[in-house]
């Protein structure tokens, strides 16, 4: 059967949380940004199913931690069950495989508590425009060749051009690279409020470079004892 939704429709999305006040947070920030309607919020796992099944949202935010159960396990669930429902995490949860897992598990962005209007507000907009460029491409063949899914993957850009690779959506390569030229400097390793200092972004911005350079292999983190205070992940080539 033919999906006649567009990209001119607003964007169903459910949001599932267990925590109501933070749901509730989501939802008004969603509110503010064109495009997205929240349909649904689900506190826990059996109620995402159930407003999955009947709502059939295009978008689920979803946290990973659950008193009964894993977001990620929702997540495998859905691309079994609900292939055509993309996922964007929003969660506490910092731990490498939780990132890992849930890239693997076909997560659209990956985003970390306590999080602000500007990266959601920047997320989504992505997401709208991954939307509209595979809607426009289906609209005008019903098929995609393999260069356009390499463009639509890329943002936009050609598989052909020098030294671009494929990134998970709320990485950059600029700043990616930014932040391997200052770790590259410092043979010691530097934390995430280093690293955010010399590349000129937040604390919150560089630590998500960082373990996404940890996802992939490129750095190693330890976690280092100081005098005081908690002890703190460095990173290292």
């Amino acid at each position: 059967m033919t999906d006649n939704r567009t990209s001119d429709k607003a964007i169903d999305v459910v949001i599932v949380e267990d925590d109501l006040r933070i749901a509730e947070i989501h939802r008004r920030f969603i509110s503010k940004i064109p495009g997205f309607d929240v349909r649904g919020i689900a506190a826990d796992i059996q109620l995402a199913k159930e407003q999955l099944e009947i709502l059939e949202p295009e978008l689920v935010l979803l946290d990973i931690y659950f008193p009964d159960s894993s977001g990620l396990e929702l997540l495998r669930y859905m691309k079994a069950h609900h292939p055509k429902i993309d996922v964007i995490m929003i969660t506490a949860a910092k731990e490498v495989e939780a990132v890992r897992d849930a890239i693997r598990s076909g997560a659209f962005d990956f985003m970390i508590k306590p999080l602000v209007f500007e990266r959601m507000r920047d997320s989504l907009e992505k997401y709208r425009e991954y939307r509209r460029k595979l809607d426009r491409l289906q609209a005008e063949n019903g098929q995609l060749s393999q260069d356009q899914i390499d463009r639509l993957m890329k943002g936009g850009e050609s598989r052909e051009a020098p030294g671009i690779s494929y990134l998970p959506k709320g990485i950059d390569k600029l700043t990616l690279d930014k932040v391997v030229a200052a770790i590259s400097q410092e043979p010691a390793g530097m934390t995430a409020e280093q690293a955010a200092k010399v590349i000129g972004v937040s604390r919150t911005t560089a630590r998500r470079y960082l373990e996404y350079l940890v996802s992939t292999g490129d750095l190693a983190a330890d976690l280092s004892y100081g005098v005081v205070g908690r002890p703190e992940r460095v990173y290292r080539t």
